[in-house]
């Protein structure tokens, strides 16, 4: 399992009662682990940065310098990306995925013919320049007692380029293309434990030093990024060395998870792909230790559930780094599930496939996963499909095509898929496998296949690496994500797509955009539905201003069509504009004054959310 990091001077007498509590909860902890008899369940286990550093010898999931092992200007492991090798087949290269050293025969004629690209045309980003980026602004009597603590710190460029930064289409398009950023941090310090986070923040604070948390860099709202007008001194603190390996399952998988943080998904209220079974990240934690320029803010009981106010947990789901670094987490763990099955349903159309998933969501009887993707994804899918590895496969391929296309009547250019995830006990799980079925049929569903499902979830963990192929060939990409009610699902679905086709026509964009989503998570009120478009920027003057202007009204749209501003990514400084307009004058006021009683002089300036 996963931890975080940041904290601040606290109570010695709540800080014993709570190292009590704490001890008490481990017994308690270790007897519910094995059950006797064999029966699963849900356990609360601690997911945290030890307080006194005994950690020697202890080695963390993640290495110091990134950079060894991940790309500093593009998505995940450095040996891990799409290509289009010498004879012009796409493959993806690398070991660590089950499409690795895999050919994609359908992949180039889908790339050109969507985008009007060539894969002759080429171009390749340049390395990374560290005369170019701007002198450290350091802070020398806080460098001076930083020193004194012993805790690690760099500045050294590499170090500080590569935590200037999260996934944004414009902070990846500006490394790729040389230009850096007007703002980086001046110098990045690892902590190792709580105590470490503690002193850290209380050294920022003496010195008046500006800290932002960082902790797996995934973020895609903009707010990785140093505010250009921050004159202090801009520390990065990389939780990354307090995250150790616990061997649970927490059920918690977004699509980002192995880069992104326990402390990160905190931070955004995040969800993973199988909240129909586990929960949220609300839903999952259970208690949480976060160090704050006032001190350390924790609750001095683990209780599933109090009424004692507010829930001050929800003061820190959600903040983005703007109230304190996160050291310790709670969560609920379930064990391993017994047994997992995938599964996928061709609907007719779109229409019907969200109908079948309101049905099952008003039922309650969604699987771990279910996502229906619209046409546009299906033929951007199966474009994604490995070479086929033997002629009988191909043969019952066809026959499928066939079946489906022509003895059902369902159109190729109309129907959609949906891909489900089952988990659980072997029985619950066909019981369950049988209902969805039930209802996909009622709703003119075909079941479409295992193989077909689970290429789907395979496809989850690299599609991020997509958008450096596309860079590489004059397409920008990039997604976006809404909540919605059921009742307005179907049109903003297509008002979004129709606005975005007509922005790029409007703003020079030479070649037909792809528009598509997916409706990837279910509720009883409503779904989260996902945005992707790309487009060819050839003949633009600048891409990522017409890409911007282009979200900025696809973001508009949703709101009109009564989506929310954000399900799961979160606000940072992208969507900041729209907070007022989303939670009213008053609610952006209480969170003003929860940011200004917690940290007076904006210690943790990344300047998100407000």
């Amino acid at each position: 399992m996963h931890k975080h990091g940041s904290s601040m001077a606290s109570n010695s007498n709540s800080s014993e009662r709570q190292r009590i509590a704490q001890q008490r909860l481990r017994v308690i902890a270790g007897h519910l682990q094995k059950h006797e008899d064999g029966e699963s369940g849900i356990i609360a286990a601690e997911c945290k940065a030890d307080a006194l550093c005994s950690n020697e010898g202890k080695k963390g999931t993640v290495p110091k310098k990134r950079q060894e092992i991940m790309k500093w200007n593009g998505w995940g492991y450095s040996d891990s990306k799409f290509l289009f090798n010498k004879k012009g087949q796409a493959e993806f290269t690398g070991k660590r995925y089950r499409l690795s050293g895999m050919i994609l025969p359908s992949l180039q004629d889908w790339f050109e013919n969507t985008f009007g690209a060539s894969v002759k045309q080429h171009k390749s980003p340049p390395s990374l320049n560290a005369g170019a980026l701007p002198p450290a602004n350091l802070n020398e009597a806080f460098l001076q007692d930083l020193t004194a603590t012993g805790i690690p710190f760099s500045h050294e460029a590499d170090d500080r380029v590569f935590r200037a930064h999260g996934h944004c289409l414009h902070e990846i398009f500006a490394l790729r293309e040389g230009r850096g950023f007007q703002r980086v941090p001046d110098m990045v310090t690892w902590p190792n434990c709580h105590n470490d986070v503690v002193k850290i923040v209380e050294l920022a604070c003496k010195h008046n030093v500006c800290v932002i948390p960082y902790g797996g860099g995934t973020s895609v709202t903009g707010a990785l990024e140093c505010p250009p007008e921050e004159m202090r001194c801009i520390v990065s603190l990389d939780t990354s060395q307090m995250l150790n390996e616990g061997g649970y399952c927490t059920g918690h998988e977004p699509d980002s998870m192995e880069f992104s943080s326990l402390g990160g998904w905190v931070a955004t209220r995040a969800s993973g792909m199988k909240k129909n079974v586990y929960g949220n990240i609300e839903d999952l934690v259970v208690h949480i230790k976060v160090v704050t320029p006032r001190g350390v803010m924790e609750k001095s009981c683990q209780g599933p559930r109090m009424s004692t106010g507010p829930d001050v947990h929800h003061f820190i789901l959600g903040s983005e780094g703007t109230l304190g670094v996160v050291t310790e987490v709670t969560m609920k763990i379930r064990p391993i599930p017994e047994y997992r099955k995938y599964g996928s349903v061709v609907f007719p159309n779109f229409e019907a496939g969200v109908a079948c998933l309101r049905e099952v969501a008003k039922q309650r009887c969604a699987p771990a996963s279910i996502r229906l993707m619209d046409n546009e994804q299906f033929q951007f899918g199966h474009a994604l499909k490995p070479q086929v590895s033997s002629i009988f496969t191909s043969f019952v391929e066809g026959l499928k095509k066939f079946y489906i296309t022509k003895f059902k009547g369902f159109d190729p250019h109309q129907l959609c898929v949906a891909t489900l995830l089952f988990e659980g006990d072997r029985e619950r799980v066909l019981q369950h496998e049988k209902q969805v079925y039930d209802i996909a049929a009622k709703f003119g569903g075909l079941a479409a296949g295992e193989d077909n499902g689970q290429r789907g979830y395979i496809l989850t963990f690299v599609i991020a690496y997509l958008r450096d192929l596309g860079l590489d060939y004059y397409v920008v990409a990039e997604s976006f994500e809404t909540s919605v009610p059921w009742d307005r699902v179907l049109d903003l679905c297509r008002n979004v797509k129709e606005r975005i086709i007509r922005e790029c026509k409007e703003r020079g964009v030479q070649f037909q955009p792809l528009t598509s989503c997916r409706v990837t998570q279910t509720y009883d009120a409503g779904a989260c539905v996902y945005f992707y478009f790309a487009f060819n920027y050839r003949g633009l003057a600048d891409p990522v201003h017409t890409y911007e202007q282009v979200e900025h009204a696809a973001r508009d749209e949703i709101l009109a069509n009564g989506g929310s501003l954000s399900h799961h990514h979160g606000v940072g400084k992208l969507r900041k504009e729209w907070m007022k307009e989303s939670i009213s004058d008053v609610g952006l006021g209480m969170l003003r004054s929860v940011k200004e009683y917690v940290d007076p002089d904006n210690i943790f300036g990344n300047r998100n959310l407000l």
